[in-house]
């Protein structure tokens, strides 16, 4: 049916699936952008509890659909929204035949056009007989989607955390919505009066009490100088208005407290309750994490003064409320929803939910007791212990404990095991927001999230949010149990968005829910002793020192284990495995090459666990020619083959040293017994050979970018190397996976006319452009990143910038060259854009064009520009002689 992977007998017997011949990156793409930005509409499931740099749905559904379906005896397909039909019955013409063909399907795929099989994107697809293994399954998205098409589905992960968070996932599918909903109302009676009476507020525009959505306090200091108290405020803003007032700033008067509307929170203001004159930018807070003392003007770290004090003090300054009252009387929304000043109420409440917390020792019972555990992410990142942190309840109030506590007492009360499980998911989901490590976005009028940036960051300005939530606000345990409820009817009966015509469109609900067979394991992927059990492993490994899952999951875990400690393994522990993470972290002293090690002896585990014609398909994070070298060593170390590659979306939001990456890179690889002996001299004829052929094809007949390509190529490159894996010669001695593909790196540039100009006309074309991009692009070209910062095409001083024409930096660079030797040293770049400076100031242009050559490239360069910026001086510049002569 298709063709055969390898050049060995095993490999001769062996099905090319049909993610191996082509994937359709293009219309992945589509889905993805859109789904990056709206998880919680494509597949709420995953949005019912945080994990970390979760890969998107559409990414692992289409994998899943080109990973398994290769025997169309094995195959059967639903029209959503038709029970029980196959589109062999819903779409049967009157002469009783079909036309689909699933073997037609699945033949047609190859690199050139791989979208035959996407038509089956948005269908009910099952197969049978396919066994997957998620051996880092994370949050589960592997397994979900794997699931989706009837496979049996195994995963693991070492942290328990994960664990808990994916055995809900595909239980949701056979979970009662009905039951999670009356368990919901049970707690809601048991405590909901109890806890919220502890967030009121006298309404500002009546006698009667308004809800409290977020509470606002600031953390004080005594001045080391003077013993003045110092609130720490960087600035005065409490938040951007809203409705009619959406113009305005609400902001705190530092004189007499009042939050008070202002048109410019960065100039001067008058203060409406007490004519104070201030300018709300001005806080006591400076750069460098010092505060300014307004009474003596003392300056001192903040860190230090912490440390030295012993803690600090916590003042409540202000409330945004929600008035339910005057929303059914029909008043203003501004007087429905706003911000007002804390009063005296107020801060007696905080002070009786301190009092009920202290006097009730059996609540305490509900609370973690662990003490913050030093690592990577709190001791060396940014030291939470410096800033007066020790234990977990140390990031909230005494009053969230109290209601936290509360709601968890009333969990544990349940009958209903499964229900109380996903009530203690949505639990755990809104201490995100449900903290006292988490400050106010005072553009969006919303609370942050704590792992906002993947780490711990105490705030100046934290703000207390309320437990169990009223109508407005978000991540109160309220919200997250509807979400929770969402990710449970979207598992019973799930749909598809995918792209039709430029359109989004959603399926009607799929005849099949997640989950089915499936089987979640805690432990480490090392010690799996499956052998020749799975057809395929579909995963996400761990990438160097992409996020200390085990540090920052800690933060759930010391919750979770409260009511599963005695109910499941692995919740028993103080904190979740550190050591036996494959990751690097240097308070552990684990390096690079530990993680190198690490891996290979994980993908060793995963190679015994394939069965013979078995395949490993993973998202990678694509860095440099160094990683690649390094992936590809302990992949070829152990017995796989890189059998394809291809670049996809993903998340948007992770931080890989600090920068958001915005693409990853899929790796496909299947088990060799063996390779073959091979020169560098003719493997290297055959890698040329390939990566022109490679580009030729896509160039011809995808639209893809040339990073895009640049990608592919180096993957079908790889194929060719890991078949002579440990084999290849070069003078005399046996070269290594990252000598190769260093020297891939450069036959793909060789084999590439594609230069520094290209590359910035693509970035002109480019929405908003970035250094990802940069990188992406030059990927595959005679271009490097360096070579266009060295020449000013691109800085990132101040932002990203690129050097257009009217850049600074940019014309400042071809104006120094052009008064060298004559324009000897300039490209035909620099040319063109010194002389659209020059035009745009009026100044002469004609005597540079005559004394150029204007050869056939400097005039398609030109009419490039053109193009692209839509600015057709690039070229008139060249030829109008009423325009070049203009100035003389």
């Amino acid at each position: 049916m298709s063709e055969q992977s390898g050049s060995s007998q095993d490999r001769q017997e062996r099905t090319e699936l049909p993610i191996e011949r082509g994937f359709p990156i293009e219309r992945v793409n589509e889905i993805a952008e859109k789904e990056g930005r709206a998880q919680m509409y494509y597949r709420p499931t995953y949005a019912m509890h945080k994990w970390w740099a979760r890969r998107l749905g559409c990414v692992f559904r289409a994998i899943s659909l080109y990973t398994l379906l290769d025997d169309p005896e094995k195959v059967s397909v639903f029209e959503p929204g038709h029970e029980g039909s196959t589109l062999a019955a819903y779409g049967d013409d009157v002469d009783g035949e079909s036309d689909l063909d699933i073997a037609s399907l699945l033949e047609r795929v190859d690199m050139s056009d791989p979208e035959s099989l996407w038509e089956l994107y948005p269908k009910d697809v099952r197969v049978e007989d396919k066994k997957i293994l998620d051996p880092f399954m994370g949050g589960g998205t592997s397994l979900v989607e794997a699931s989706r098409f009837g496979a049996e589905v195994v995963g693991n992960d070492l942290n328990p955390v994960a664990w808990f968070v994916t055995k809900k996932e595909l239980e949701a599918g056979e979970t009662d919505v009905e039951k999670i909903e009356e368990a919901f109302e049970q707690v809601k009676e048991d405590i909901s009066d109890e806890i919220t009476q502890y967030y009121k507020t006298p309404c500002p525009n009546g006698d009667h009490k308004a809800d409290v959505m977020y509470n606002f306090w600031v953390k004080e200091l005594d001045c080391v100088s003077c013993g003045h108290t110092v609130p720490l405020f960087k600035d005065y803003r409490v938040a951007k208005g809203r409705y009619e007032n959406d113009d305005k700033y609400n902001v705190l008067c530092p004189d007499c407290g009042a939050v008070t509307r202002v048109d410019d929170w960065q100039s001067e203001c008058v203060c409406n309750d007490c004519s104070y004159s201030f300018i709300p930018k001005e806080g006591n807070v400076s750069r460098g994490g010092k505060y300014n003392c307004p009474e003596c003007g003392q300056k001192y770290g903040i860190k230090e003064a912490v440390q030295e004090q012993g803690g600090y003090d916590i003042h409540f300054y202000g409330v945004e409320y929600y008035c339910a009252e005057c929303d059914d009387n029909g008043c203003d929304k501004a007087e429905v929803k706003g911000y007002k000043a804390a009063e005296q109420a107020d801060r007696q409440l905080a002070q009786e939910a301190e009092k009920m917390l202290d006097d009730n020792e059996e609540l305490h019972e509900f609370l973690p007791d662990e003490d913050i555990p030093p690592g990577h992410m709190t001791s060396e990142r940014n030291p939470v212990f410096e800033h007066g942190y020790e234990e977990w309840q140390d990031m909230f109030t005494s009053r969230q404990l109290l209601c936290l506590a509360k709601i968890l007492e009333s969990i544990d009360k349940l009958e209903d095991e499964q229900a109380a499980e996903y009530l203690l998911l949505a639990l755990s989901g809104s201490l995100r927001y449900t903290n006292f490590m988490v400050g106010y976005h005072h553009t969006r009028n919303h609370i942050h999230d704590i792992f906002k940036t993947n780490s711990f960051d105490p705030p100046l300005k934290p703000t207390e949010g309320n437990v169990w939530g009223t109508e407005y606000g978000l991540g109160s345990f309220r919200s997250t149990v509807k979400g929770v409820i969402k990710g449970v009817e979207y598992a019973n009966s799930p749909t598809e968005r995918h792209i039709q015509n430029g359109e989004t469109k959603e399926t009607e609900p799929f005849n099949h829910s997640i989950g089915g067979d499936f089987e979640v394991t805690q432990g480490d992927v090392r010690s799996i002793d499956s052998v020749d059990e799975f057809d395929a492993v579909i995963t996400d490994p761990p990438y160097y020192d992409n996020v200390m899952y085990s540090e920052v999951a800690d933060y759930f875990y010391v919750w979770q284990k409260i009511l599963l400690e005695d109910k499941y393994p692995g919740f028993d522990q103080d904190k979740t495995p550190r050591e036996e993470s494959i990751v690097t972290n240097p308070y552990l002293d684990k390096t690079a090459e530990d993680f190198e090690s690490e891996l290979g002896q994980a993908f060793s585990a995963i190679k015994k666990a394939l069965k013979d014609d078995g395949s490993l398909t993973f998202t990678y994070h694509h860095s440099d020619s160094e990683s690649w070298g390094e992936l590809l060593e302990s992949l070829c170390n152990v017995g796989f083959e890189v059998t394809a590659t291809y670049p996809i979306t993903a998340d948007i939001n992770k931080f890989i040293g600090g920068e958001a990456v915005s693409f990853d890179i899929v790796v496909v690889a299947r088990p060799i017994d063996d390779t073959e002996p091979a020169s560098w001299n003719s493997l290297r004829r055959d890698i040329y050979r390939t990566a022109r052929r490679t580009r030729q094809q896509l160039e011809e007949n995808r639209d893809l970018s040339r990073g895009d390509i640049g990608v592919m190529e180096m993957g079908a490159c790889f194929r060719e190397y890991s078949k002579h894996h440990g084999k290849v010669q070069r003078d005399g001695e046996i070269m290594n996976a990252k000598e190769v593909v260093q020297e891939i790196y450069g036959i793909i540039q060789e084999a590439s006319d594609i230069g520094v100009e290209d590359v910035f006309i693509d970035l002109l074309d480019t929405s908003n452009p970035s250094f990802d991009d940069v990188n992406k692009l030059c990927r595959g070209t005679n271009a490097t990143p360096e070579d266009l910062k060295e020449t000013h095409l691109y800085n990132q001083d101040d932002g990203f910038e690129l050097g257009t024409w009217d850049n600074e930096k940019r014309q400042a660079y071809i104006q120094e060259r052009a008064n060298g030797d004559g324009g000897e040293h300039l490209s035909n770049l620099d040319k063109l854009q010194f002389l659209r400076y020059r035009y745009e100031k009026g100044q002469a242009v004609q005597n540079y064009v005559e004394k150029w050559d204007v050869d056939d490239d400097l005039r398609e360069l030109a009419g490039r520009l053109a193009d692209v910026t839509g600015d057709d001086t690039y070229t008139r510049v060249l030829g109008d002689r009423d325009i070049t002569s203009y100035g003389e």
